[in-house]
């Protein structure tokens, strides 16, 4: 009996994937959360990452259905896989945790942001902020002499492109909710 010859990765004479399963790359994950609302829970899920050290980007959350006492949290973070699989894992060990989704692994999903913008300036500057404004389809939801205050919606990158843009001509402050986020198509 011949031994195989094979070279290393998978081969069409295996059924072994030899190639290496892990990877060192760091990706951005999009983390949906349905959790029961009661005390606790959110400390809980918060503290599962700063436990373990990983780092949120974006945190959202809020009541998804009243009568079943249900929240959703949305997590953005960063990781290898192993590292999103070990907190996917690890959330759904959570008793008050009913569903985890790695919307990012799952398939194509919408992603939005609400950001506020308070931009102070005068004359030209002014007619510049409404310019770029106009450009980004963002409200003016506030308006005196010397500032304007702008809604936006979008996302995460087109609320750092407004910011960038808005930070020489005068932005005073900032707000941002974080990711809002529903996977696409049919369930």
């Amino acid at each position: 009996m011949s031994a195989l010859r094979l070279k290393k990765g998978a081969s069409s004479h295996s059924a072994y994937n030899l190639r290496p399963t892990f990877s060192d790359v760091e990706e951005r994950h999009t983390l949906a959360v349905i959790v029961e609302n009661e005390p606790g829970v959110l400390a809980r899920v918060i503290g599962l990452f700063a436990g373990r050290g990983y780092n949120i980007e974006s945190l959202t959350v809020a009541e998804i259905d009243h009568t079943g006492h249900l929240s959703r949290i949305t997590v953005v973070t960063t990781g290898t896989p192993q590292t999103i699989n070990q907190i996917t894992a690890q959330l759904g060990r959570i008793v008050t945790v009913r569903e985890v989704h790695d919307l990012t692994v799952e398939g194509r999903s919408v992603e939005r942001e609400l950001a506020l913008f308070k931009v102070a300036g005068k004359g030209d500057d002014r007619m510049e902020m409404l310019r770029l404004a106009d450009v980004f389809r963002a409200n003016v939801v506030d308006s005196t002499l010397q500032s304007f205050t702008f809604e936006i919606t979008g996302t995460s990158e087109k609320i750092d492109a407004f910011a960038n843009l808005m930070r020489p001509i005068g932005l005073v402050e900032m707000a941002r909710t974080g990711v809002a986020a529903l996977s696409r198509g049919e369930i």
